[in-house]
């Protein structure tokens, strides 16, 4: 049985500012709790309604009725377990030569879906201005679908960071060159910007180039697309060469 403390506790993780007060975080859903064994992420305990069906030996977990999930769970339908894990603040950062930038990414489940395909496409390292959201907030988390296990997310002043990089900092524009032309440097950071505002100006000052995804369709109105949807098209044509 939770008691009303641990209750309160997991419900304030939802904050950024409790997260780091308590260095917790939460992860739900057997099929994402499963993996964090093989990461570096460290549980503290697993709170489930059906144990038998987790297997992690040595964490702690202890049975909870499904009225007490739906009291610790972000989701509108809880899943299975919670787990409730300690942040991760020994980051290392090591430059990769291929890796996305986030500048100013607001919404969790765009962050969430950028850290999926960084997965699916075998990018380990995403690089986030300070004031992008919170990768363990938990819709971010939930989102990822266990794919920020094993990408490296870390925190950086942008304008420091790219004025330093050896890589070549690509941007994205309207008027950028046709990413179907494009040829892939050996080297790159692959810059997407807020979904409102795009790339703040001391960004797009550090660009070396502007790529685009041209409109094939004949009314030719559509505005933009959703950032992350943006992503996945860029990376698919930039590994396909």
């Amino acid at each position: 049985m939770l008691t009303a403390h641990t209750i309160k506790v997991l419900q304030s993780l939802d904050k950024k500012k409790f997260r780091q007060k308590y260095n917790l975080f939460l992860v739900e859903g057997n099929k994402i709790i499963s993996e964090l064994p093989y990461s570096n992420y460290k549980i503290k305990e697993i709170f489930s309604t059906n144990p038998e069906k987790l297997d992690i030996n040595n964490i702690s977990c202890t049975s909870i009725t499904e009225s007490e999930l739906r009291k610790i769970s972000f989701l509108q339908n809880p899943k299975d377990s919670v787990a409730v894990c300690y942040l991760d603040e020994e980051k290392e950062f090591e430059e990769k030569d291929l890796q996305i930038v986030l500048d100013g990414i607001q919404d969790p489940g765009n962050l969430g879906t950028i850290i999926r395909l960084a997965d699916w496409f075998g990018i380990e390292q995403i690089v986030c201005s300070e004031d992008t959201v919170d990768f363990y907030n938990p819709k971010v988390i939930m989102s990822t679908m266990g794919s920020f296990t094993r990408v490296n997310i870390v925190y950086k002043d942008l304008t420091e960071y790219l004025s330093e990089t050896k890589n070549t900092n690509i941007g994205t524009d309207m008027t950028g060159e046709n990413i179907y032309n494009f040829k892939k440097p050996e080297r790159l950071n692959l810059i997407l910007g807020n979904e409102g505002n795009g790339m703040r100006p001391e960004t797009e000052k550090l660009l070396c180039e502007s790529i685009s995804i041209p409109r094939f369709g004949k009314s030719q109105s559509t505005e933009s697309l959703n950032v992350s949807m943006a992503a996945g098209i860029i990376l698919g044509q930039l590994f396909s060469k």
